[in-house]
């Protein structure tokens, strides 16, 4: 049977001020007028059933969650008591789905991606749910590089072995990290690099084979966890999740793993990694500002500025971003975008927990 497993834990805390702990990226309506994760369920567009989808996020996020979706099982809806990354978060989806199905083939997607021609997505997951469920190993699916982008992990793209639809379907050949300029103008000329999209397929007994065999503490921290069932899930999970080993599913499984496969895709993406990303998904007016809520500009070029309550009123600037809430303001250059985070672990350092 066919599941979607939706990752919607970590804290987004390079769009502090409107990312919150109990309100964080994937929650916020970034990309449009909808959150992100309802999006991202939306965006399955009935490729999977609300009863066969799962959304693992933080223990403190669950309710939010089922508020958003209330069409998913309140059961399928799981909190992680600490963010173990990917691997961690993969792993444990693995194993809730297997006590359900055996042969489970599941999609994992990101919570907090906008994704255009949604038509072209779903074909692109139904082939590569398709291949895995008939020959087993774990697939991901690399996006054709627009540009020689420093900001995106990469993979290099081997043979081709198959062809469903119009899906093609390669071995993947490596992982590559964020590069530097000269190497990503080089994968870009080269022209079998793909942008890593963080998006997966896999059946849920492969994937648990792979983490044995790679990973056996992982491994063995997942299986405790998976024989507990009903109220005792949870407790299995606070008790034994902080101990799992922290590592992403790209470096801790994917890179050594025996069988891998990808999918070329084509369609808009954006991951929305910080501020300046809106520019992407969002329309711009002719001096490349965007505005949301109150905002009164005159002069100004290339300028952020959301407001969430308090008027935002500028003139003369240019390539800052100015984001209000109720209860802080953030100002900086779009090309220091980056140091929001920074200035979160500041807050943190100094105790100012009510405006995190």
């Amino acid at each position: 049977m066919r599941h979607a497993v939706i990752m919607a834990g970590g804290s987004g805390t390079r769009f502090w001020p409107a990312s919150r702990r109990s309100r964080p990226k994937q929650f916020l309506s970034l990309g449009g007028d909808v959150p992100l994760l309802r999006s991202t369920f939306d965006r399955l567009g009935g490729l999977i059933e609300a009863e066969n989808t799962w959304v693992i996020t933080g223990e403190e996020t669950v309710e939010i969650s089922r508020e958003l979706l209330p069409e998913i099982p309140a059961e399928n809806i799981i909190g992680e008591p600490v963010g173990r990354d990917t691997a961690a978060c993969v792993g444990l989806s693995a194993v809730l789905l297997r006590q359900r199905d055996e042969d489970a083939a599941c999609i994992v997607l990101p919570a907090d991606h906008v994704i255009g021609d949604e038509e072209d997505f779903r074909l692109a997951l139904d082939a590569g749910l398709t291949h895995v469920a008939a020959e087993g190993g774990l697939m991901t699916f690399g996006l054709k590089p627009r540009y020689p982008a420093t900001g995106f992990g990469y993979l290099r793209v081997g043979e081709e072995v198959g062809k469903i639809g119009e899906e093609m379907i390669h071995r993947l050949e490596g992982f590559v990290e964020k590069p530097d300029a000269e190497k990503a103008q080089a994968y870009l000329d080269q022209g079998n690099y793909l942008w890593n999209a963080g998006i997966f397929a896999w059946k849920a007994v492969d994937l648990l084979a792979e983490i044995r065999r790679q990973l056996p503490l992982l491994a063995e921290g997942l299986e405790e966890i998976g024989a507990a069932s009903g109220p005792e899930l949870g407790e299995s999970l606070r008790r034994v999740y902080p101990e799992l080993p922290r590592i992403s599913v790209d470096f801790g499984i994917m890179e050594r793993a025996r069988r891998r496969w990808v999918i070329p895709v084509d369609y808009p993406w954006s991951d929305v990694g910080a501020w300046p990303a809106l520019r992407e998904v969002l329309p711009v007016d002719g001096e490349g500002n965007l505005f949301q809520g109150r905002v009164l500009a005159r002069d100004c070029r290339n300028l952020i500025a959301r407001s969430e309550g308090p008027l935002i009123a500028a003139a003369g600037l240019e390539d800052l971003i100015i984001v209000t809430t109720e209860d802080a303001v953030l100002v900086l250059p779009a090309s220091e975008a980056q140091r929001v985070k920074e200035l979160v672990a500041g807050l943190e350092e100094r105790g100012w927990d009510d405006v995190l």
